[in-house]
């Protein structure tokens, strides 16, 4: 079974907390995926929203909520994790000491296999397909290639926006796949 990993953006979810609410609240009843993340670079009030995001997510029974970068506000809000950027390889453990289960971004077989070793949950590989500002996609062949080498969970991320794109996920043995667009357009 694929798992489903939504990520949050700005651009779709507003940064207006009764708005992010409505929009989070009704994305998650509609697609009911097993991760939920909040990723929100450039807003100001990022703890505020982070809660409502937590708050929104433990209205579902089925949700993990996951925290992007911030170890400490994850444990504050009581999420079930961290999303790690691929510049957070160091910190994989100090996340895994705080009881957090623990995501990381990856863009090549190597850091996949370095998260792994360094005893990361999870990790999300992109872009699979092409995603705006992305770089060049890797395609599902090269998602298989890396699936034979690991062990850890990997989330298929990047230009997911079709059920053609999932189909073809399922065709490998990804844990999951992790995106904005799918969940925001579908």
């Amino acid at each position: 079974m694929l798992r489903k990993y939504l990520i949050t953006s700005r651009e779709f979810y507003t940064d207006t907390p009764a708005v992010f609410r409505s929009i989070l609240h009704e994305q998650l009843a509609l697609h009911m995926p097993e991760y939920a993340l909040y990723r929100d670079k450039a807003n100001p009030s990022y703890a505020l929203q982070a809660a409502h995001f937590v708050e929104v997510c433990s209205q579902f029974a089925s949700v993990k909520s996951f925290i992007h970068r911030d170890i400490e506000l994850a444990q504050q809000l009581q999420s079930r994790g961290v999303h790690l950027t691929s510049k957070q390889f160091d910190e994989i453990e100090k996340a895994k000491e705080a009881g957090l289960e623990v995501f990381i971004s990856t863009h090549t077989h190597e850091e996949v296999l370095e998260a792994q070793r360094r005893g990361a949950d999870g990790v999300t590989y992109s872009p699979i397909f092409t995603s705006p500002g992305k770089g060049e996609a890797k395609g599902i062949a090269d998602l298989k290639e890396l699936l034979q080498k690991v062990t850890i969970k990997v989330f298929a991320l990047g230009g997911i926006v079709t059920q053609e794109q999932v189909q073809s996920i399922e065709g490998t043995s990804a844990y999951g796949f992790a995106s904005i667009r799918y969940f925001y357009t579908n």
